[in-house]
């Protein structure tokens, strides 16, 4: 496999390309293969990999992240449709503290996002029918579990909505205001 690895606008959120096998039939393609990984300089023990599906556009989900001991790193990928990946760092002393980025993560591109634990997460679907894919790098834990407002006013993050997100579940919708984040992630 050949992976092409950038840095995303944070140096320590990269986007991966794993290389895709084309012919008549298709495409082949690793999507994980611990050995290049290692070679690229990424190495994580992965424990736990989410599916996630949603029937409409517009769907947002999160600003997500887990506190530590079960803070998670995430290796996400789009099986189908395409997604614009939000991520927020939530590190108090980094120079990046309270700032966003993005990248569009889609089946046709093939590529991915590696979101480091001390970032919030989230997305918003692109198409209809969109499968996100993710490993985690901890259990889930709802004890752990945190949610930052993805309408915060001082983030004011640009979903790339023209109207309302068409479905935001309540605990995303009830999220923390950022001014409130008492950052566990020094």
């Amino acid at each position: 496999m050949t992976i092409k690895v950038r840095k995303s606008i944070f140096t320590d959120i990269l986007v991966l390309a794993p290389s895709r096998h084309i012919d008549d039939r298709g495409f082949f393609s690793e999507s994980w293969n611990s050995r290049d990984m290692q070679v690229a300089g990424i190495q994580f023990n992965w424990v736990q990999e989410n599916h996630s599906f949603s029937k409409s556009a517009g769907t947002i989900r999160g600003l997500h992240y887990q506190i530590p001991p079960h803070a998670q790193t995430k290796l996400v990928r789009c099986g189908r449709g395409s997604f614009k990946d939000i991520f927020v760092d939530i590190r108090m002393s980094s120079e990046t503290y309270g700032q966003w980025g993005s990248e569009i993560i889609s089946f046709d591109e093939g590529n991915q996002i590696l979101v480091p634990e001390g970032f919030a997460h989230g997305f918003i679907t692109l198409e209809p029918n969109t499968e996100i894919i993710y490993k985690c790098s901890d259990f889930y834990d709802p004890a752990s579990e945190g949610t930052i407002s993805y309408q915060d006013p001082d983030l004011s993050i640009d979903w790339g909505l023209s109207e309302k997100p068409t479905l935001v579940s309540p605990k995303d919708q009830n999220g923390l205001r950022f001014q409130d984040l008492i950052s566990p992630f020094k």
